[in-house]
This record gives C-alpha cells, sequence and structure tokens, in this order.
C-alpha cells in the first residue's frame, strides 16, 4: 500500500512528534495513518504502509486502544479485524484530555493529598507549596471537568470568545467570586 505524499509527510510528523507525547514513533504513525484513511484498515494493511514488523503494528493498536483512540471495526464478508479512529474530532480532543489527565494529572493529585494527609513536618515553605499546588489543579481539574460536561457545539462557541471573556471579567469585576480560597 503506497501513501500518498501528503500521508507519508503527515504520518512521518506524527511519528516524530510521538516521543514529545509520550508515545513511540510507531504508535504516531499507526495512528497518523488511520486518522488519514478513509477506511478501516487491517493490520496487514497497517504494517504493509508503514513498512513495520507486525509485532509492532498488534502493539502499537493495542496501545492506541487502551487510549481509547483505536477501535476496531468488523466490515462484513471479511474475517480480519480492521481498525479506525473517532470521526468526530472533538471526541478525539477530549478523549485525549481525559486519558491524560488519568494518567498524569489523578496521580499528582493523590499524592499532593497524601502528602498533606501525613501532617505538618515542620517545613512550612513546602507544605504550603505543596497545598497552594494541590489547590490550583483541584481548580483546573473541576474547571475540565465543567467544559468535559459541555455538549460540543457550546464548548466550541465557548472557546470561540477567547479574550472576550477575560475582558468581560475585567468588566464585572466584583461580582465573580473570589479565587482566593
Amino acid at each position: 500500500m503506497k501513501m500518498p505524499p501528503l500521508h507519508q509527510e503527515f504520518v512521518l510528523h506524527f511519528g516524530e512528534m510521538g516521543s514529545r507525547w509520550g508515545i513511540n514513533r510507531t504508535v504516531g504513525q499507526i495512528y497518523a495513518l488511520l486518522f488519514l484513511s478513509a477506511d478501516a484498515l487491517t493490520a496487514d494493511q497497517i504494517t504493509d504502509a508503514l513498512g513495520i514488523s507486525r509485532s509492532n503494528t498488534s502493539m502499537g493498536l493495542k496501545e492506541l486502544q487502551a487510549w481509547r483512540l483505536v477501535c476496531m471495526k468488523h466490515v462484513p464478508g471479511d474475517r480480519k479485524d480492521h481498525f479506525t479512529t473517532p470521526d468526530d474530532l472533538w471526541e478525539i480532543v477530549r478523549i485525549l484530555i481525559e486519558e491524560r489527565k488519568k494518567r498524569e494529572i489523578d496521580p499528582t493529585l493523590t499524592k499532593l493529598r497524601a502528602l498533606e494527609i501525613q501532617g505538618p513536618t515542620g517545613d512550612d515553605y513546602s507544605e504550603a507549596r505543596i497545598a497552594e499546588l494541590r489547590e490550583m489543579i483541584e481548580m483546573v481539574t473541576e474547571f475540565y471537568e465543567d467544559m468535559a460536561r459541555l455538549e460540543t457545539e457550546k464548548l466550541v462557541r465557548l472557546m470561540t470568545y477567547g479574550s472576550k471573556i477575560a475582558g468581560l471579567i475585567d468588566k464585572v469585576g466584583g461580582v465573580f467570586p473570589s479565587t482566593q480560597r
């Protein structure tokens, strides 16, 4: 399966970016290939298109399925499993944010809470910084959860307001609750 130049460039870029995103190059390339493919692809087609081993393809697909970024699709008349990405870009973004939160933010918040529960250590500065960080992460997490509940249309509309929201907050001043707890 020969990829057109546009696909090749996109797939190579995603492979290069993979390490920056915490995945390996092959996983990034598999995702990019499936993302651009109009039809679901078999593992053999992915292996052929990317010139990688079948075991690399299998491992990459498993990782992407664990992230919920790739799903299996059954094609009538074909016994092989086919793989595809969600069609809705907003769903993909929501999944990525949720999965990163689960893997990175939640464990950090759990650790910060556990450190606070241990009680005073005599290091007032460090204890205050840990509490400050926990409060900030909790605030960001609450904001994320509020945004995650919004319907996509409302979220897009909210995002298009951009800096206008900051201007509105400046205008109304004391109407909004303080960020100080």
